[in-house]
C-alpha cells in the first residue's frame, strides 16, 4: 500500500533575514525524529512576505542551494516558496527538491491584487504536478487557495498542498477553503501556514493541518505557535472513496485559457 509521510513546519519568521531563517529551519529539521519523505516549509520562508523589497535571489542562489544540502542531508523532498528574480520582477517560487538534488518547481500563479502583489512578481503559467511514492501532489501557493477553477482535480492528483503567509484576519477564511478543497476535489489538502507578526505588522497564527478527502481533519499544529506536525497520507483508502462515491465522473468538462 502506498503511503507517503510528511513534515509540517510551522513557525514565526525573521524579517528579511536569510541567514536566520536558514539555521532556524535547519535545526526544527534536524531535529524531526522520525524518517519522513516530504518536509513543507511556508511561503517565502526565507524571506517573510516582502514582494515590494530588494529581498529577491538569484534562480540557483543561497536559499536553492540550502534546499539542496537540506534535502540530502534529511533523506527526503523539501519543498516550500521563495522569491526569485524574474527580470524586473520576482516569482513566488515553490520549490520541491528531491534528496538527490533534482529540482522542480511551480511559481504562483494568482497574485494578491489587494497587496500589489502583481507589481513585482510576475504571475506563473504552468499548472505543476509532482509524483512522490505514488502520489500525485499539486502544488499551490497562498492566495491560489481561492480560485477552485484553477484547482479543480481532472483526476490528475491525489494531494493539494498549499503553502502561505496567511494573514489571522481572514483565518476562517483559510480553514474553509482548505476543507472545501478537500471535499470538491475528492483529495488529500495540507495547508502550511506561519505564526507571528511580520516587517508589515501583518499577524499571522497558524492553521497548518492535513485534511482527507471528506474534509475531516487529519492532524492540525497549535495556534499561535511553533510546530511541527507529522503524519502518514494513505492511497487506499482514497481510492476506495472515490470508487464508492464517483463524482468526479459527473463533473463539467473544461478547459483553462490564460
Amino acid at each position: 500500500m502506498s503511503t507517503l509521510t510528511l513534515a509540517l513546519v510551522q513557525t514565526s519568521l525573521n524579517w528579511l533575514d536569510k541567514a536566520a531563517n536558514l539555521e532556524n529551519f535547519g535545526n526544527k529539521i534536524a531535529n524531526i525524529d522520525k524518517a519522513v519523505d516530504l518536509i513543507l516549509l511556508p511561503e517565502t520562508f526565507a524571506t517573510g512576505f516582502a514582494i515590494s523589497l530588494d529581498c529577491a535571489e538569484p534562480e540557483n542562489g543561497q536559499v536553492l542551494a540550502w534546499l539542496i544540502a537540506t534535502a540530502k542531508s534529511a533523506n527526503a523532498v523539501v519543498a516550500g516558496s521563495v522569491l526569485v528574480e524574474q527580470g524586473d520582477k520576482k516569482a513566488n517560487r515553490f520549490y520541491w527538491v528531491w534528496p538527490s538534488g533534482e529540482v522542480k518547481f511551480y511559481d504562483k500563479r494568482h497574485l494578491f491584487c489587494l497587496g500589489k502583489e502583481g507589481d513585482f512578481v510576475k504571475a506563473g503559467q504552468q499548472r505543476q504536478i509532482f509524483t512522490i511514492n505514488g502520489f500525485r501532489v499539486l502544488p499551490q501557493v497562498c492566495y491560489d487557495l481561492r480560485f477552485p477553477v484553477f484547482q479543480r482535480n481532472r483526476n490528475d492528483y491525489d494531494v493539494m498542498i498549499n503553502v502561505a503567509n496567511w494573514p489571522a484576519a481572514r483565518r476562517n477564511v483559510w480553514d474553509t477553503l482548505l476543507m472545501a478543497r478537500a471535499m470538491e476535489n475528492q483529495c488529500y489538502v495540507v495547508g502550511v501556514n506561519r505564526v507571528g507578526e511580520d516587517g508589515n505588522g501583518v499577524v499571522h497564527n497558524g492553521g497548518t493541518a492535513v485534511y482527507d478527502f471528506k474534509g475531516d481533519v487529519l492532524v492540525a499544529a497549535i495556534d499561535n505557535e511553533s510546530d511541527i506536525v507529522i503524519t502518514t497520507l494513505k492511497k487506499e483508502p482514497l481510492e476506495l472513496f472515490k470508487q464508492s462515491f464517483p463524482a468526479h465522473l459527473d463533473a463539467d468538462g473544461f478547459s483553462l485559457q490564460d
